[in-house]
């Protein structure tokens, strides 16, 4: 069915229907049903339908809804997009009163309003889910506290930290994750419909009842920019695909820990797999995935970009693949966040002590505690590092003879600086990675997850 064949004497040709009719959005049907329902509300409100002709169509929509929920409501092949769809039916069900049913609107008002409530939808969804994610990564560093670990700068050991310190550093991550998606809501939240095709409509229509029926606080103050703009899509793919490069991020370190070289990890059986011809193998896969769908929505990202910057205004019907790639962004995010949470909630972590060379820091800030200039102390441990490995040895072979000759300011005790635990346990600077630190994160984290 389309909404446009009184001007045409031919019907489509089947090379026009199959480029142009659109089955993506299909799944906005249900937001679509609810735009409807306010605008018909609005209609009648302002006496451009009767109070029956409004409850003819209000019941044919509620039936509608209660069909997209179940999931029984029947597409035609012959429906060119769901706006089509949902009116085809209408009809059906009530005759031509359902005629009415576009009476001061556009579909180009429409699907800025549908987009604009199905990502309504979606954006809370995900931040349940970070949160839950985020919840997880918490109770891991809990149930981790005392684990020490290095901490990696170019990939090579730097210092000692708690392992809880590294878990939490992503948990802060889905904190800002999900605080981009809760602002990205405010400007969500701005009702589009009204603005019909382009310039609004010369009947009496208010937009502010329908908005007030959507729970939308603010009304579009501009027609063209209402069904024009899709900064608001590409803001939320952004906020999809920041938050999946996070998460490869975290999935990249958590196949290194599963290796045998790094030995940090087990995950479970459940969330791992095997190979059709190495017995013997476990296999990530889930965090692999997580990789390689991150490069997916860095593409739908680029797209969503190109697709808006050469568009006068208004409406262009560039703006149907919007769709696409929002879609696809949204729905590897949701299964990402889902999957890496079961895997990270399997996991067991038994990580080897972190090399002595870690503590080299603390050789040098001791001596700076005891006034010697930062570069000097660094020059000095530097003489020491390069004497141990001449030897063949480490910091763990540490003597003081070794520490006289580095610098005379060195103390003979200072050879227990190579003990993990001390060296984090020395740590003073806020947000660092001591134990103290660590508690105080997890405090925090709490409070803003609950």
């Amino acid at each position: 069915m389309t909404l446009w064949s009184g001007r045409f004497d031919d019907a489509p040709s089947d090379v026009l229907w199959r480029y142009t009719a659109s089955q993506t959005d299909r799944r906005l049907l249900a937001v679509d049903i609810r735009g409807s329902i306010a605008h018909v509300g609005m209609l009648a409100d302002v006496g451009l339908i009767s109070a029956d002709e409004h409850a003819a169509i209000d019941t044919a929509l509620h039936q509608l809804a209660a069909d997209a929920a179940d999931d029984t409501f029947e597409f035609l092949e012959t429906d060119e997009d769901v706006h089509s769809a949902v009116e085809r039916r209408v009809i059906e069900l009530v005759g031509d009163v359902g005629r009415k049913l576009h009476t001061g609107r556009s579909r180009n008002d429409q699907i800025a309003l549908d987009i604009r409530l199905y990502l309504l939808e979606t954006s809370a969804i995900r931040r349940r889910q970070l949160t839950e994610f985020a919840g997880t990564l918490v109770e891991l560093a809990q149930a981790n506290a005392d684990v020490i670990v290095p901490s990696y700068t170019h990939l090579q050991q730097a210092q000692a930290i708690p392992l809880a310190h590294h878990l939490l550093a992503y948990a802060w991550m889905a904190v800002r994750d999900r605080s981009r998606f809760e602002s990205l809501d405010e400007r969500m939240a701005v009702s589009p419909i009204g603005a019909s095709a382009s310039g609004g409509s010369s009947l009496p229509i208010d937009p502010y009842i329908t908005a007030q029926r959507l729970g939308f606080p603010v009304v579009f103050p501009n027609s063209l920019d209402a069904v024009g703009s899709r900064d608001l899509v590409a803001e939320y793919v952004f906020c999809c695909t920041q938050t999946m490069v996070d998460m490869s991020r975290l999935s990249e370190e958590l196949v290194l820990w599963a290796t045998s070289e790094f030995d940090w990890a087990t995950f479970g059986d459940a969330v791992t797999t095997g190979s059709s011809a190495l017995p013997q193998k476990k296999n990530p896969d889930i965090a692999e995935l997580a990789r390689g769908k991150t490069a997916g929505a860095i593409g739908s990202l680029t797209s969503i970009m190109a697709l808006q910057k050469a568009l006068p205004l208004a409406y262009n019907r560039d703006l149907q693949e919007d769709k696409e790639h929002v879609f696809s962004v949204d729905d590897a995010l949701g299964g990402t966040l889902e999957a890496i949470t079961a895997m990270l909630a399997s996991a067991s972590f038994h990580p080897p002590r972190p090399s002595s060379w870690t503590m080299a820091l603390d050789f040098a800030e001791v001596l700076v505690g005891r006034g010697v200039p930062f570069r000097r102390a660094h020059e000095a441990v530097g003489r020491l590092v390069s004497r141990l490995l001449a030897d063949g040895r480490t910091l763990d072979d540490v003597n003081p003879d070794d520490l006289s000759a580095a610098d005379e300011l060195f103390e003979s005790g200072d050879v227990a600086l190579t003990d993990a635990s001390e060296s984090i346990r020395r740590r003073m600077s806020s947000g660092g990675g001591s134990f103290e630190s660590v508690a105080q994160q997890i405090e925090a984290l709490q409070r803003l997850l609950s």
